[in-house]
């Protein structure tokens, strides 16, 4: 395998293991490559992409090697995640979403199996908006990371807890998934105008009141 190619295959294995990252020994056994050869084409590709200038970056973190943002950039990728709004969210970040709040905890890789897609992107993007985090690591090889749900996607569909939600029983198999997942968000949207009108109402209600104690002669 020539170098250029060797390098084009890692970058392109770096960016599928998303935070988890590969190991030299890992990635080495996948081409089919010594390891030296490896280390030395990761190396190279640590120089490139600096001299570059380009966006990512690979890092080297207790023996995983890993893509990575700049930290730079930081107050852009702020911008990005700063609101959780859903109307932005893809399907495929409703989907995961869906799937982490009645299957919680759960790894990338169960995630992927009931979508039957890469979801490294959508779990990315959920995280960065405070929607799901990381709760623990699985007791399986390579101690995958566990995700849940977390307080801002309770206070943003105004549950009160997870037993709130919708009966399960949704996403036993990936064949109807995106209609059960719109399914599963028009009714939360529905609990959230209520919420939102049941709070409107007391304020309401709380104004009236106010209005017929001061008209009151007996409150003068």
């Amino acid at each position: 395998m020539d170098f250029p190619k060797l390098k084009s295959i890692i970058e392109g294995l770096l960016f599928l293991s998303g935070e988890e990252g590969l190991s030299i020994k890992q990635i080495s056994e996948i081409v089919d490559q010594r390891t030296e050869l490896v280390s030395d084409a990761i190396e190279e590709m640590i120089a490139e992409f600096a001299k570059q200038g380009r966006g990512v970056q690979i890092l080297k973190i207790a023996g995983v090697v890993q893509l990575g943002t700049l930290p730079e950039h930081a107050a852009y990728f702020e911008k990005l995640a700063y609101s959780p709004a859903r109307t932005s969210l893809s399907q495929a970040a409703l989907e995961t979403l869906a799937i982490v709040a009645y299957r919680q905890p759960i790894t990338r890789v169960e995630i992927e199996e009931i979508r039957g897609v890469k979801s490294e992107r959508a779990i990315h993007t959920l995280v960065n908006k405070d929607l799901i985090q990381e709760v623990g690591r699985a007791e399986a090889i390579g101690r995958p990371i566990l995700y849940g749900t977390t307080k801002s996607f309770l206070d943003y569909f105004g549950l009160a807890s997870l037993k709130d939600l919708p009966e399960p029983g949704l996403f036993e198999d990936s064949e109807n998934l995106e209609e059960e997942t719109q399914l599963l968000f028009e009714k939360l949207d529905v609990q959230h105008v209520d919420l939102d009108l049941d709070s409107t109402n007391l304020e309401d209600d709380a104004n009236s009141n106010d209005i017929n104690n001061e008209d009151d002669p007996l409150n003068s």
